[in-house]
């Protein structure tokens, strides 16, 4: 589950989209005690799920805005910082 889609939630569904989560998460941990859990990664996206649902609830506690990723410009070389940075140390030594 990605942010950017809870991020578009109101607060009561991100509350309920808890609630749904952390019965699945129960219901997997009845699983794994009995044996019968088919994937046990399934146990660690759930709570993974549940705290990022829980973050953006804080964030909207909060009214904090979150931009989007910043796409980042390369140059050819990939290191465009480090090579300024050697070109001024070339420059002033």
């Amino acid at each position: 589950m990605k942010a950017d889609i809870l991020r578009d939630l109101s607060p009561a569904e991100l509350a309920a989209k808890s609630e749904e989560l952390r019965e699945q998460l129960l219901k997997l941990r009845f699983q794994q005690t009995t044996g019968q859990i088919e994937n046990p990664q399934m146990l660690r996206g759930i709570r993974r799920d549940i705290a990022r649902v829980m973050t953006v609830l804080r964030e909207k506690e909060l009214g904090v805005e979150v931009p989007l990723a910043p796409t980042e410009t390369r140059t050819t070389s990939g290191n465009n910082s480090i090579d300024t940075e050697l070109e001024q140390i070339k420059e002033t030594g």
